[in-house]
């Protein structure tokens, strides 16, 4: 066989991934019970299908605050939660659908909560992505809210 047969090589980064064009926009939706151990199931799918999509350079915010959001709909919650990674127009937007319809507690800076154990998750999430929000809606029949964030790529 010849060199000219050899079908063409693809070009890894260091991880072995191969990039992939990051124009086409994508969307995954990941349901979980509500269970503790969902939030590190989440964390590392999202880290999948970041590295998948040649996205690793937002892979650890995203994971933080996937983190956050699914942490607070499984715990602050009793039903299923769900969440959504969406890919458009170079913005990665991460949510988190819970079956409480409850409008979250708005954050408060971090500054203000030193050392609390408590309250910082919505914090972090306003602190570390380029905008936030949240909305009521109803899946299946069910009545509850979706809490998103946004990150724009610097790619």
């Amino acid at each position: 066989m010849t060199a000219a047969a050899l079908p063409p090589q693809l070009p890894t980064n260091p991880n072995g991934v191969h990039p992939c064009p990051k124009p086409n926009p994508w969307e995954y939706t990941l349901y979980i019970p509500n269970d503790v151990r969902a939030v590190t199931v989440s964390r590392r799918t999202l880290r999948l299908i970041l590295t998948m999509h040649g996205l690793i350079n937002l892979a650890d915010t995203a994971e933080l605050l996937a983190t956050e959001l699914v942490a607070n709909a499984v715990r602050h919650t009793k039903g299923p939660a769900a969440l959504r990674v969406r890919w458009a127009g170079g913005v990665l937007r991460i949510g988190a659908w819970d079956a409480d319809p409850e409008p979250p507690e708005p954050p408060m800076e971090l500054e203000r909560l030193g050392e609390a154990e408590e309250g910082r998750g919505l914090a972090l999430v306003r602190a570390c992505s380029d905008l936030w929000g949240w909305q009521p809606l109803t899946r299946n029949g069910n009545r509850g809210k979706y809490v998103w964030c946004e990150l724009t790529s610097a790619a």
